[in-house]
């Protein structure tokens, strides 16, 4: 099979797994930096019970582990959007991510500036306008989706970087552990510019510890080990891009199970298919590239 092809396969498995992510953020009741603390330590265990320990130089990790500290902080703003506003705000604002890996990209990665890349991200972003038209009441919660956005933008970029010659488990691994040691470190700094009105430091239990187990075995260990191998072998833009679909599940999504009060009118219809194209237009151009 064509690497670009497997990519491709890989790459979409993985968003729709990550379409699930919204949903366990709204159903564990437990607060942002909670759900990310736990989710890193249950994902790190699960990775050492089915694959052990894995060898790498110190100088890969702690690059790796860099990752992991932006892969974390972006998971608390995530969370923290779902938890100001709901699942469909903290998702839409996600999709601007293609926006900020058409802007950091070539910065990071010193490659030529694409205009062609910034159009289909502003596609991107004129869909998310229709779907949301900025709705006063969800502000806060929108400013913490656009800035998660931003630092998932950078984890992506940098995690290309980083995990090139390293296997997808070992990258993971070292992701989970040594970002687990960094968030640990970011989450009282967090907590004092953005106070959190629920417990802090909750050990989860009953149902909360079901979903938190399916959320780090499933959405995270599932889904990062198809992306990364993704990465290997696409674009950060490309795999930034089509992660714009995880929206549209998670929404849909969120519709069926929480009832959430947004109607399915012609505004959300149009927000939606701009999304997809923008998407088919990315994954066209790197086919026909390949």
């Amino acid at each position: 099979m064509n690497e670009t092809k497997r990519g491709f396969i890989q790459l979409h498995l993985s968003v729709l797994l990550a379409g699930f992510t919204g949903l366990f953020g709204k159903l564990i009741t437990l607060n942002e930096v909670d759900i990310v603390w736990y989710r890193m330590l249950f994902t790190s265990l699960f990775l050492v019970l089915f694959t052990g320990i894995p060898r790498i130089g110190w100088r890969r990790f702690l690059q790796l582990s860099g990752c992991g500290a932006l892969l974390g902080f972006h998971w608390i703003l995530f969370y923290g959007s779902i938890k100001a506003s709901n699942v469909s705000i903290g998702v839409i604002c996600f999709s601007l991510i293609g926006f900020f890996t058409a802007l950091f990209e070539p910065l990071i990665l010193q490659k030529k500036f694409s205009w062609l890349e910034l159009l289909f991200s502003l596609i991107t972003v004129c869909g998310v306008l229709c779907i949301f038209s900025f709705d006063a009441r969800y502000r806060y919660g929108i400013l913490i989706g656009v800035a998660s956005s931003a630092v998932c933008a950078l984890y992506a970029i940098c995690n290309k970087r980083y995990s090139k010659g390293v296997g997808s488990r070992k990258v993971l691994m070292s992701q989970m552990s040594g970002g687990l040691v960094v968030v640990s470190a970011i989450i009282p700094v967090y907590l004092f510019f953005f106070p959190s009105h629920q417990p802090v430091v909750v050990l989860p239990s009953g149902s909360n510890l079901v979903y938190m187990l399916c959320h780090a075995l499933i959405c995270t260990v599932g889904m990062y080990l198809l992306q990364i191998e993704a990465l290997k072998r696409l674009s950060a833009f490309t795999v930034n891009l089509t992660y714009n679909l995880e929206p549209c599940y998670t929404i849909v999504l969120a519709f069926l199970i929480f009832g959430e009060g947004r109607e399915l009118n012609f505004s959300f219809y149009l927000g939606v298919t701009l999304i997809i194209v923008s998407v088919l237009l990315q994954s066209m151009k790197a086919l026909r590239k390949s």
